[in-house]
């Protein structure tokens, strides 16, 4: 989250710099590809936007708003939105992993300390489909009927800052559990493979150095002192 009195040249070190790397089989197995929810493209056609399978049009205009104010684009590099970050949201919720299948969700539900994980009732995606509703609905009491996405973004940033510190009732779901939630997911659609929707064109691997799924870079490993030289290359085998 960037500082609202910064909004002209927003910061996302902190962001970074509590960022724990997810290996990039996990984010895998646990995201769509493009062509298992929109099928193959067609060779000698310009790509369509892309359009939502999970998230209705108002949530998609949250998540749209949401994203921007987590990883604003900047000097230092891509937003977000330029990363793709709402469309590889929009097909992890399509997954097994996002549904909770492959979780354990019988009780007991209890107040658990950190390091034993999430312990509530709500899978990934109900967690975020009941934190936007929540959400916006607090901003259109609190802000003359405005939607979040509607807000300026001073507002906006108030309102994820006061989310993330717990200190935001929202109706049936904690703002702290739903903002964390909400950052995990941006920050996966980010640092991703560009197979499971975000990350486009590799950006921020680019912007970080990171070489991506290339066979061989042991020899840069213990170097600290300058970039990796090479551009980075995703699973299909591109080059950025």
């Amino acid at each position: 989250m960037k500082d609202s009195d910064s909004a002209d040249s927003p910061l996302r070190r902190q962001v970074f710099q509590a960022l724990t790397f997810v290996p990039l089989s996990a984010i895998g197995l646990a995201a769509c590809s493009k062509e298992e929810v929109a099928g193959p493209a067609r060779p000698g056609l310009p790509p369509k936007e892309y359009q939502p399978v999970f998230f209705n049009a108002t949530e998609w205009k949250f998540l749209n708003a949401a994203c921007d104010r987590l990883i604003p684009q900047d000097d230092i590099g891509p937003g977000a939105l330029q990363a793709g970050v709402p469309e590889f949201i929009d097909r992890h919720m399509q997954t097994p992993y996002a549904s909770g299948d492959i979780w354990y969700m019988q009780g007991p539900f209890i107040e658990a300390a950190p390091q034993f994980g999430y312990q509530g009732r709500l899978a990934v995606k109900d967690i975020l489909r009941a934190g936007i509703g929540a959400m916006d609905a607090h901003c259109r009491r609190d802000h003359g009927g405005k939607a979040f996405a509607e807000l300026e973004t001073v507002q906006q940033d108030s309102l994820l800052k006061a989310a993330e510190a717990g200190q935001l009732a929202l109706e049936e779901i904690s703002s702290k559990e739903f903002f964390n939630q909400l950052l995990a997911e941006t920050r996966m659609g980010y640092f991703c493979d560009p197979k499971y929707g975000g990350n486009k064109d590799m950006l921020a691997w680019k912007m970080i150095g990171f070489p991506g799924a290339r066979a061989d870079y042991a020899d840069w490993v213990e170097v600290r002192d300058q970039p990796y030289p090479l551009p980075p290359v995703d699973l299909a085998g591109k080059r950025g």
